[in-house]
């Protein structure tokens, strides 16, 4: 058995890669949309009501209600951490059912933590992700007050 390269990072031009400030990337999707073409993510965090179905590669799921907040923010918080520490050397994907409100919401998190101020985190998404991205004004407020 021999040693593999560490997987090749997202296609930055690719639907649903948000490049970071220091340039790493992510992928956020949709989990109602098909698979996009493309390499698999070797990591994903999955943030829905309930766990998501088996897939091929590592995840962790976020237990997050569909238009609310995190039911469990600490894990949240660990879990947006780990993506971004991730994300350096993995192919990391976030998907909410839609793709928007809680996937959004977590890559404006991550963005935080990549350097983007609080108070302009999710026009960053919303510019380089969505412009649907970041669905309720809580959501918002969750981001604006978020410290990682």
């Amino acid at each position: 058995m021999t040693d593999q390269p560490p997987p090749t990072a997202w296609d930055p031009a690719a639907p649903g890669v948000l490049r970071l400030p220091s340039g790493r990337l992510l992928r956020g999707r949709g989990l109602s949309n098909p698979l996009p073409p493309g390499p698999r993510p070797t990591f994903g965090v999955y943030l829905l009501g309930r766990p998501p179905k088996a897939l091929d590669w590592q995840t962790r799921w976020v237990r997050w209600p569909d238009f609310r907040l995190p039911s469990d923010r600490a894990d949240a918080a660990a879990a947006f951490r780990e993506a971004w520490s991730r994300c350096a050397v993995d192919r990391v994907e976030l998907a909410c059912a839609g793709g928007r409100g809680r996937t959004g919401t977590a890559l404006a998190c991550i963005a935080i933590l990549d350097g983007v101020p609080a108070a302009e985190a999710v026009a960053y998404v919303r510019e380089h992700y969505s412009p649907h991205a970041v669905e309720t004004p809580w959501q918002r407020k969750f981001v604006e007050r978020w410290s990682g």
